[in-house]
């Protein structure tokens, strides 16, 4: 045990989810007898749900700031339909259509935040009303029909990586990533042992340094052989390339800028936010048009996957991107969450729905289980917390993407005077 909390910091609680999503891994791969971790399940896995964790990435910020969105899914059916029919009827090419989408789901999200931030109308029925008019905008301008996508496009979508170079039997761009993703973990990790000891903190044992290294570094690779060694044509797919990118992107804005700690802020006690100079309704504005844009995104992901845009597209997706948000550390009262918690959380239900799938259960007992653990999730983080204990998802990656976000060095929720304190050095960032 005393080896374990090295390991992990101390704590080895607060990486729950983790560990989870290893269990239901591991689990799966014995009761489907070895079909979950198949090169092929691993890439349908991966394309058939990167669409949601593109949404957990903008949710997460959306309930960070204390709100919700209900109408990510009609506004991807909205924005998917619109772009499908520009490039069908006016020729647009496929480049063209993406950004037509982005600057729909642009606008979509400033009139939703305008109604939001400056009316001070609550999201839940902003959104809620956007979900009814989004999805009326796709059945009328759709007419309820399907709206073939051309080849190019579905490349966001359903494109893999090429094949270059010489004939490794492997293909070699994807390994290509997995080896700069190990060189990026040993680095950063060095770096930030090298750092701790100039500035004279305490640093971790180096065998507790080279076993967490290696382990990272193991699972890196071994997820980068199962893309590499799918069947011909296929390798790890665009949409990874996409979610990556987001997740780096929007892992550095929510933990290193001003703008993401102005978020966590809003959401922790807004009142003592603007107090400290926080403008909480531009805060709250660019939220929202920032799940818009992330929902274009999502739809656009979707259709070009699924070769053409369809009336019944975006159904139940923000229920999917929400449950992801929570089950990955958010708190429902705002203030909490991080990226990549809201993304093992995704794929957390990824493998649950999959590994279902594989065992033949019925989409009726699908629904029932993930609802079930969904509030296991939930009530039993409520429950630490009520007992005065650390937070286990609360806590999920504490330090990475969002760790100062509503919560102590104790892990429990900021009280009143210390989030006034936080917020005065927020305002010192602007």
């Amino acid at each position: 045990m005393d080896a374990l909390k090295k390991l992990f910091g101390g704590n080895s609680r607060q990486f729950g989810m983790i560990f989870a999503l290893v269990a239901l891994i591991i689990l799966f791969q014995i009761l489907t007898g070895g079909l979950t971790l198949t090169p092929d399940n691993v890439i349908n896995l991966f394309n058939g749900n990167s669409y949601i964790l593109i949404l957990a990435i903008g949710m997460v910020l959306v309930i960070i700031a204390g709100h919700i969105d209900l109408s990510v899914g009609s506004i991807a059916a909205a924005v998917g339909i619109i772009v499908a029919i520009a490039m069908r009827d006016w020729g647009l090419p496929s480049w063209v259509g993406i950004i037509l989408g982005l600057v729909i789901g642009a606008v979509i999200g400033a009139w939703q935040g305008f109604w939001v931030a400056y009316i001070g109308i609550p999201a839940f029925i902003v959104t809620l009303a956007g979900m009814l008019i989004f999805r009326g905008v796709n059945q009328w301008i759709g007419q309820s029909n399907t709206v073939p996508v051309p080849k190019d496009f579905q490349f966001i979508g359903a494109g893999y990586l090429p094949e270059i170079g010489p004939d490794t039997g492997y293909n070699n761009l994807t390994l290509l990533i997995g080896i700069i993703g190990v060189a990026a973990v040993v680095f950063f990790e060095l770096r930030s042992r090298r750092e701790a000891r100039a500035l004279g903190a305490e640093v971790p044992e180096l065998w507790v340094t080279v076993t967490k290294l290696v382990l990272i570094s193991a699972a890196i690779l071994y997820t980068t052989y199962l893309f590499a060694t799918g069947r011909p044509g296929t390798s790890f797919p665009v949409p990874g390339i996409i979610l990556g990118v987001l997740v780096l992107i929007y892992g550095f804005i929510s933990s290193k800028t001003v703008i993401g700690r102005h978020v966590y802020a809003v959401g922790g006690n807004r009142h003592a936010a603007e107090l400290s100079g926080v403008q909480s309704k531009k805060v709250n504005f660019l939220v929202m048009m920032n799940m818009a844009v992330l929902a274009a995104l999502a739809g656009m992901v979707f259709v070009a996957r699924s070769t053409a845009s369809g009336p019944f597209d975006g159904t139940g997706w923000e229920l999917d991107a929400i449950a992801a948000v929570f089950i990955g550390g958010a708190a429902v009262t705002g203030g909490v969450g991080t990226v990549i918690g809201s993304i093992v959380g995704g794929l957390v239900m990824a493998v649950l729905n999959n590994g279902l799938q594989l065992l033949g259960i019925g989409a009726d007992r699908t629904a029932i289980i993930k609802g079930l653990v969904l509030l296991a999730a939930v009530a039993f983080d409520v429950y630490q917390k009520s007992q005065g204990r650390r937070s286990i998802i609360g806590l999920l990656l504490r330090g990475a993407g969002g760790g100062r976000g509503g919560t102590g060095t104790t892990g429990t929720p900021l009280q009143p005077d210390e989030t006034t304190k936080t917020s005065e050095v927020l305002a010192k960032d602007a």
